[in-house]
């Protein structure tokens, strides 16, 4: 018997690309993107990332082509499923966060509603 489980949180190829450079640029190869969930924004939570030496005990690691991004459980609980990747633009570069657990999102796609 197949049991098929979805990925915990899929990291996009333009994600690690653009990761790989920002690690590079501070100078630190110990660097992991954490990703996490606060409250706030326009619609309840936001999507916050932060660069981090340090994982945690209790942390989810995601490592894809030597690029390793970390999770908290709390936040986990809200991207599980989601995808994690970098986009350019005539507006601007950012990370984006899709996320299947989501109700409402705010047009900027920076805070969600579950």
């Amino acid at each position: 018997m197949s049991i098929t489980t979805p990925l915990l949180l899929q990291f996009s190829d333009s994600a690690v690309k653009q990761v790989k450079i920002l690690i590079a640029n501070e100078d630190n190869p110990n660097l992991k993107l954490r990703v996490y969930i606060i409250g706030g924004g326009c619609s309840g939570f936001q999507y916050a990332f932060t660069f981090d030496d340090h994982v945690y005990e209790d942390d989810v690691t995601i490592e894809k082509e030597g690029v390793i991004l970390v999770v908290d459980p709390m936040s986990l609980q809200y991207l599980i499923g989601g995808s994690i990747d970098y986009v350019e633009k005539l507006e601007g570069s950012r990370f984006i966060v899709t996320n299947p657990n989501a109700k409402n999102t705010c047009g900027c796609g920076a805070s969600f509603s579950i």
